[in-house]
């Protein structure tokens, strides 16, 4: 896949602080980057950079083919910034916002008009057209930024933080923006310490704590660098024993347990002696937790092995990690 942004060694430094430590990144085209880090990272640094908007103490980075030191007009065209805070000009509507924007970056007059009324509509704020800016909810300023970051048509759009202060609601709306954005061929990177959110809509990711970038690729491959085996999750309705004695001489399965079941789970009250004798207790489901290093196929076996045995399963699946425990295996929680 070709890469949008590629850094290279790149280093700033703020007096004695080291912000970045020589960064190395590639973010692919056509990705939803996820940039993650605590706060003081490095994460803001690294995107001023990317915009143009800081020099780096040593390093080199392109965004599009082209050189943010050499050729900074050249990278603002094709990028779209979108800071952590909303600057906005007093008594200014929602179309002159967006209007003014796109004179600034020089967008023709004709077409200036359609693409304000395009992005209000993409954003969903045509109905706030002639509304004061200040007047709008953080939400509504957030999807109106957004759409100034997009008023030039910028194939890469940096978004520093941009769920940071919205309601859930608001911050669904993004979520599913962003993906639609990304379905009109734009490359998203953004960055966030809500891990929780980044993790429903981006295919790649990049971890960086104290300017040094500790893990990046796309999600599954990290998942799977960092997790080598998986951990399959099987319901049992009956035959639990069965199961652990057809599971266990299998050379793919590494371990083998059963799930706790909680306290409060247990029935509360006891089956009177009477009841027992007209019918048998039913069984109680149990859950098989398996360390399994066999592929898709091997699961497909394995399932049919439980069946065929006669196991009554009624939960079959792999439990996937997420992004916050990635996050916690790799970093260790410094901040400069």
């Amino acid at each position: 896949m070709t890469a949008i942004v590629q850094t290279r060694d790149l280093t700033r430094r703020y007096g004695a602080t080291l912000a970045l430590d020589h960064l190395t990144l590639e973010v692919p085209q056509g990705a939803i980057f996820g940039f993650i880090g605590p706060n003081g990272a490095g994460k803001t640094t690294t995107m001023r950079i990317l915009t143009t908007l800081l020099t780096p103490s040593s390093g080199e980075a392109w965004v599009a083919g082209r050189s943010v030191l050499r050729d900074p007009l050249e990278v603002r065209k094709v990028v779209g910034f979108m800071p952590d805070f909303f600057g906005v000009y007093d008594n200014m509507k929602v179309w002159e916002y967006l209007d003014f924007f796109g004179r600034s970056y020089g967008v023709a007059p004709g077409r200036r008009s359609s693409m304000i009324g395009e992005l209000l509509e993409l954003v969903d704020l045509s109905h706030k057209r002639d509304d004061f800016v200040m007047g709008l909810s953080r939400g509504m300023k957030q999807r109106l930024s957004l759409a100034r970051t997009m008023i030039h048509d910028p194939a890469l759009l940096i978004l520093d933080e941009p769920a940071s202060g919205l309601d859930p609601r608001a911050r669904i709306e993004l979520r599913e923006l962003l993906k639609e954005l990304r379905a009109l061929g734009k490359t998203v990177m953004i960055s966030s310490h809500i891990l929780t959110e980044l993790a429903e809509m981006c295919t790649h990711i990049a971890i960086i704590e104290r300017g040094k970038l500790l893990a990046a690729g796309d999600v599954q491959t990290i998942l799977r660098s960092l997790q080598p085996h998986r951990t399959l999750e099987v319901r049992v309705l009956r035959g639990i024993g069965q199961a652990e004695a057809l599971l266990r001489p299998r050379g793919d399965v590494l371990n083998l347990r059963r799930e706790e079941i909680p306290a409060e789970a247990a029935p509360a009250e006891a089956v009177p002696a009477a009841a027992e004798q007209e019918a048998p207790p039913a069984e109680q489901p149990q859950t098989l937790l398996i360390d399994y290093t066999g592929d898709e196929a091997g699961m497909g076996e394995l399932l049919a092995a439980l069946i065929g045995g006669g196991v009554v399963v009624t939960r079959f699946a792999e439990q996937s990690s997420d992004l916050e425990d990635i996050f916690m295996q790799v970093t260790k929680g410094i901040v400069q």
